[in-house]
């Protein structure tokens, strides 16, 4: 045998030995490919000529909107299919692939049947955007160009088919986008209204964390849990975020009782593990700042 040979019979090997493979026969799982692109049929759904689709027009949109529809949910059916027959297997149940099959085209249905009001509550948090960043020049470039809003589409969207107890895809969307903008915003996240992430890189939402409406978040914050044990798993342990808060850059929010009151504001870098009431301001004092004088080099 020679030596790629012999490389093959070492991961057939390893395939018995550690498992860790999707078989196709009978057991095999959601494709993200297939789940990416079915994601991007429904950004394309939200925002008609602003993702994939060129020259959308009031004579074609119908036709465009139509088999956009019909391709997203053949894709998105098929997928949810696979994972309900993981989740039937976990579960020791019966009845797949007849029931799973219905169970994921009523789903599907009733997602596209949703999506006219996700739709509408997406469409309020690009306002927000577009009057909360004095850079935004219009409503076109914060569709087209804000990663923070891309990562809320994708999360209003994986958030349905959580609450759905969908497994594996809502995690598969999250996880694409990001991977994309580096926003972490986990599907199981409750979010309100108006919500705005300006610049977005590092921004962190955990399973538990419930948003409230007209927040703004800016780069780097965390909203976490104090602890990472597995059998806390089920309780919450993210915070709670009130209307109207802002939240500045690289602040870390800590525990499933802490709560921060409406309209307060968190400073930068703060660490907070304890709730503060409505209209609080917390900020860390400034420290002393020393600038030295830059002594110009010797000609």
């Amino acid at each position: 045998m020679d030596e790629l040979g012999v490389a093959v019979e070492g991961l057939l090997e390893s395939y018995e030995r550690e498992g860790g493979v999707n078989h196709s026969a009978g057991s095999n799982l959601p494709s993200r490919a297939e789940v990416i692109s079915a994601l991007e049929d429904i950004e394309t759904l939200i925002f008609p000529g602003f993702r994939q689709e060129d020259g959308i027009d009031d004579s074609n949109i119908s036709l465009v909107a139509g088999e956009l529809v019909n391709r997203a949910a053949k894709n998105l059916s098929r997928e949810a299919e696979r994972s309900l027959a993981y989740k039937y297997r976990l579960q020791g149940r019966d009845g797949c692939p007849g029931a799973c099959h219905i169970e994921a085209r009523d789903l599907v249905l009733g997602f596209f049947q949703s999506l006219p009001g996700i739709r509408a509550v997406l469409m309020e948090d690009v306002e927000a955007a577009f009057r909360g960043d004095p850079a935004a020049k219009n409503i076109p470039e914060v569709i087209l160009a804000y990663p923070g809003l891309e990562a809320v589409v994708v999360h209003r969207i994986a958030h349905f088919f959580w609450e759905a107890e969908l497994p594996l895809i809502p995690r598969m969307m999250s996880e694409a986008i990001h991977g994309k903008s580096g926003i972490d915003i986990h599907p199981g996240a409750k979010i309100g209204r108006r919500f705005f992430i300006d610049h977005g890189t590092g921004v962190v939402i955990g399973e538990t964390t419930i948003i409230g409406d007209d927040v703004k978040l800016y780069q780097g914050v965390t909203l976490g849990a104090l602890s990472v044990r597995k059998e806390l798993g089920n309780v919450k342990r993210h915070p709670t975020i009130e209307d109207g808060v802002t939240i500045y850059s690289g602040a870390t929010i800590l525990g499933g009782n802490t709560t921060v009151g409406a309209r307060s504001t968190i400073g930068g870098n703060v660490w907070l593990t304890h709730s503060v009431p409505p209209d609080s301001k917390v900020y860390l004092p400034e420290g002393d700042i020393l600038v030295e004088p830059r002594i110009p080099a010797r000609r």
